[in-house]
């Protein structure tokens, strides 16, 4: 049978689909290779759909593809990690700073929606949902700052950290959501417009959201 591009496609969306769904269940670990006809085999398609799905999955560095070897899952080093949250924490101080003085009654209720769905989601125990709410929370404060060069560079930063804790993360161990009382007080501190208690608490809270991830 010869497969069509939009067959292959959707065969392709389809392995996407099913490592995704693997890799956010922590089903799969970090650094574990991942050959082609094995996945082909396991769920019934060829290798061309699989090749697609694995080049999709690198593009948003969940996986690597090294020449000659195969692909495997991202295996950030606590190095890596360490490095980029120390830039992380300086551009969030600069944009909290700037959006104590400037963030919006309407900006401070999108934060309380992220909050309140952050909350749902941890309930539920979906990782990926509670990582977008979580890097919400993060870029709405970005965008308060007014700096929308800064808000590109804490989308681009966050979109590292974002990977990490898909494989790091321990809040599955925990009975509630050890940074969901954090949010909701850096909410307090920028309605206050309290600048020194907002960056002090941005601070402490990427400190304690580095030291929970579970790395070797």
């Amino acid at each position: 049978m010869v497969m069509t591009s939009s067959s292959v496609q959707t065969a392709a969306g389809f392995v996407y689909d099913q490592l995704r769904k693997k890799i956010f269940e922590k089903a799969l670990v970090s650094g574990q290779r991942l050959p082609e006809v094995a996945i082909a085999k396991e769920l019934q398609v060829s290798r061309t759909p699989v090749r697609e799905a694995l080049r999709r999955l690198e593009n948003e560095g969940l996986v690597q593809i090294i020449p000659g070897w195969g692909a495997c899952l991202a295996s950030p080093t606590r190095q890596e990690i360490i490095d980029t949250y120390e830039v992380r924490e300086e551009l969030e101080i600069m944009a909290i700073r700037k959006a104590a003085k400037h963030i919006t009654p309407l900006q401070l209720c999108r934060l309380q929606e992220q909050i309140d769905a952050e909350h749902e989601t941890f309930v539920n125990r979906n990782l990926e949902s509670y990582l977008t709410v979580n890097d919400n929370f993060h870029i709405i404060i970005a965008e308060s700052s007014g700096n929308n060069t800064l808000v590109g560079y804490i989308k681009n930063i966050l979109s590292r950290t974002f990977v990490q804790m898909i494989f790091f993360e321990s809040f599955f161990d925990f009975d509630t959501n050890p940074s969901l009382e954090e949010h909701i007080i850096i909410l307090e501190a920028l309605k206050n417009h309290d600048e020194a208690e907002s960056v002090r608490l941005i601070r402490e809270h990427l400190r304690l959201s580095m030291e929970g991830l579970k790395t070797k």
